[in-house]
């Protein structure tokens, strides 16, 4: 099947809600589910999130006091802003402990560590072993598989780690083709980032010569594993999925490292200002469908777009009624 993609000058030229482009591109993005869904009209989406949470080992030496547990913690509560634009979107959410540091008991969390304290410093091992890296990638395409025997038919992962921006800097480098300090994004104090810059260098030169099917394993965090793997089930399933932030760029990058058949599955929400972020949609080959001023991870930027996707499909759908009454 000859799937139709969206060009991503179209975006950088034509934003979504300039006038007299909004109607258009809705339609663009209608025809981009028909052609998934294989109809000439989409159906309606159902929704599956998906965080995946997990720490890095070499945030410790980062001095810093942001911690994955607090949170996960915070996410997962009942009232948190997550759960209020899943509800609001009417899109189911399931939170993953892969290796966060210490222990958080919640009902709503599913806990399936395979590391205790998260990954290794990737400035001087590998994240993890073989062994490891594929118990992740496991359990993301589990997760994703799960949600489309449920009935799934756009699918959205995010991730819940501090101190990950060194690991996706590093990928993003790699599999961009930026140097480190392009790649790396950081609201840190100047001798911080510095430590931070040698970091993602340090991490680039350990892991030099490695194929990039297996740079996650080397570079990465257990958390970008599993959404690799979960990109990798949900186009295997004909599923698309919808990327949230710089993480999530990192991930779909690996995993179409893997398989480059896997980009015709993904849709972009948005374009941060982070550095980057941009260089890694246009490898990947997608067109953001807006563009923020800065960066929105855990998966709020692309649950907050859900709306708009909705209606894209509702309004091709009404053109078709309307046009077999006419």
């Amino acid at each position: 099947m000859d799937i139709p993609s969206i060009h991503p000058e179209q975006g950088r030229h034509n934003p979504l809600f300039r006038s007299g482009r909004c109607i258009e591109r809705l339609d663009e993005i209608a025809a981009w589910f028909s052609a998934r869904q294989n109809r000439p009209v989409p159906e309606q989406l159902k929704v599956e999130v998906v965080l995946f949470a997990a720490d890095h080992g070499v945030a410790e030496s980062m001095e810093s006091n942001a911690k994955t547990i607090d949170q996960l913690q915070m996410h997962a509560a009942v009232d948190s802003p997550i759960r209020q634009l899943c509800q609001l979107a009417d899109a189911q959410l399931h939170m993953v402990d892969l290796g966060v540091a210490g222990n958080l008991i919640d009902a709503d969390i599913d806990h399936a560590k395979v590391r205790s304290n998260g990954s290794a410093d990737i400035t001087s091992a590998p994240a993890m072993d073989q062994m490891d890296y594929w118990e992740c990638v496991g359990i993301g395409e589990e997760m994703a598989n799960r949600a489309i025997a449920n009935g799934a038919n756009l699918l959205i992962a995010g991730s819940i780690a501090c101190g990950d921006h060194v690991a996706v800097a590093a990928i993003i480098a790699e599999l961009t083709g930026l140097s480190a300090d392009e790649a790396l994004y950081s609201t840190a104090a100047p001798e911080t980032y510095t430590r931070e810059l040698i970091a993602v260098e340090q991490a680039i030169a350990r892991a030099q010569g490695t194929p990039s099917h297996d740079l996650l394993r080397e570079i990465g965090g257990l958390e970008i594993a599993a959404m690799a793997g979960f990109y990798r089930a949900a186009a295997s399933k004909g599923v698309p999925v919808l990327l949230d932030g710089r993480a999530s760029a990192a991930a779909a990058l690996a995993a179409i490292a893997w398989d480059v058949r896997i980009a015709g599955w993904m849709l972009a929400s948005h374009l941060s200002d982070e550095a980057g972020h941009r260089e890694a949609l246009e490898s990947l080959g997608l067109e953001p469908l807006v563009e923020l001023r800065t960066g929105a991870d855990h998966g709020h930027a692309a649950i907050m777009l859900l709306p708009l996707l909705k209606a894209a499909i509702a309004f091709r759908q009404a053109t078709a009624i309307a046009t077999n009454q006419g």
